[in-house]
């Protein structure tokens, strides 16, 4: 008896033990669309969120403490987004990565700055984003003022004298990046054919692809996410157009080749210089790929964004997010997608966008970077 006691006694202790370094976790968040349409991004947010956050327990957490990761679902709706905010923010958690839609990230980043918690978003490119003067937000992307003029400087070189249209999905994400692009090409002396919008969550585009084919289009820039993008490609196809899609970022998912097959073949799009071939990405690539993980995507920015987050707590010698983000803006942070420097603001002073084109293999590969 005395030593079943004793037993007892022993597991008790090492409970309680146990429970005390757990409630000394520090939590951190990643949030994003885990369900819905770009589902897809949400999953790159979600491997790249855990990777990191195992990684930095490994190597001794942040300040003594190991993180404990939470998952929030917005389905890039923003009620939803200012809820999961309200909610992080009720938990006093520090930290989130987060969101994916801008739609989501800009109505969420005011619930944060009222909660006390630092937002990075590894994804979230309307410039709204770190315009309004908000102390707590920051980005490990570009801005789509930065990506639409590449995508208008390669429109003007490759399709000089051809017809173009440019179509949005009015979300502030889509028609953010059409209208950059807009505002660039016609800067560059181009003028477009046709504007049009549609609505997210569209399936039927037969109208608009007739009017492409009367228009004789050579090439449609999208501003919108990649299934409805994919949806207008094949409905293209469909009709006998070859006329050139060309999209932004959010057609970075294999998941765009899943619903064009083949004819998805010449698409064009742009993206960061792919952070999955550079030297300082190459052992945390190859540790995604032996759990069989393709870190495409914004995966690696989501790993980047919350390595800039723990090594400016830890220069920091706290959590506390004011601090922590005055530590952002004073540092110069190395990340698995290169050094990372912050302007006043709260985005990174180094960007640079490239062009992108899909194959029929259903793998895409950069083609021009710089507008050439």
């Amino acid at each position: 008896m005395k030593s079943l006691k004793l037993i007892g006694l022993a597991f008790g202790a090492s409970l309680a033990l146990s429970s005390a370094a757990f409630a000394q976790d520090v939590t951190v968040a990643v949030a994003g669309p885990m369900t819905g349409g770009e589902s897809a991004f949400g999953r790159q947010m979600k491997n790249g969120a855990e990777m990191a956050v195992a990684d930095i327990n490994a190597a001794g957490g942040v300040n003594g403490k190991k993180l404990a990761l939470s998952v929030e679902d917005d389905a890039c709706d923003p009620k939803q987004a200012r809820s999961i905010a309200e909610k992080i923010a009720g938990a006093k958690i520090p930290f989130v990565a987060g969101h994916y839609c801008s739609s989501s990230s800009i109505p969420a980043s005011e619930a944060y700055a009222d909660g006390n918690v630092l937002q990075i978003t590894p994804a979230s490119t309307n410039p709204t984003f770190t315009e309004r003067k908000l102390w707590n937000v920051a980005r490990v992307c570009g801005r789509d003022d930065q990506q639409g003029l590449i995508a208008a400087q390669y429109i003007a070189k490759n399709f000089k004298g051809k017809n173009i249209a440019i179509l949005n999905d009015k979300t502030t994400y889509g028609k953010g990046l059409a209208d950059e692009t807009k505002k660039a090409l016609n800067k560059a002396g181009v003028t477009e054919k046709m504007y049009e919008s549609y609505n997210k969550g569209d399936k039927d585009f037969n109208a608009i692809v007739s009017r492409l084919k009367r228009d004789n289009i050579d090439l449609v820039y999208v501003g919108g996410y990649h299934q409805e993008s994919g949806l207008i490609l094949r409905q293209m196809r469909d009709q006998g157009l070859k006329t050139v899609l060309m999209a932004g970022d959010a057609l970075a998912d294999k998941e765009y080749a899943s619903i064009t097959g083949p004819a998805g073949e010449g698409t064009l799009f742009t993206f960061g210089p792919d952070p999955r071939n550079k030297p300082t990405a190459k052992k945390i690539v190859e540790a995604f790929k032996a759990k069989g993980i393709d870190p495409e995507g914004y995966t690696l920015y989501t790993y980047a964004a919350m390595q800039v987050w723990s090594q400016a707590a830890k220069k920091a010698g706290t959590t506390d997010a004011k601090k922590v983000m005055e530590a952002m803006k004073a540092g110069k942070w190395d990340t698995v997608i290169g050094p990372i420097e912050y302007d006043a603001k709260g985005d990174i002073k180094q960007i640079d966008y490239v062009v992108y084109k899909w194959d029929a293999k259903g793998g895409y590969a950069e083609i021009s970077g710089n507008g050439t």
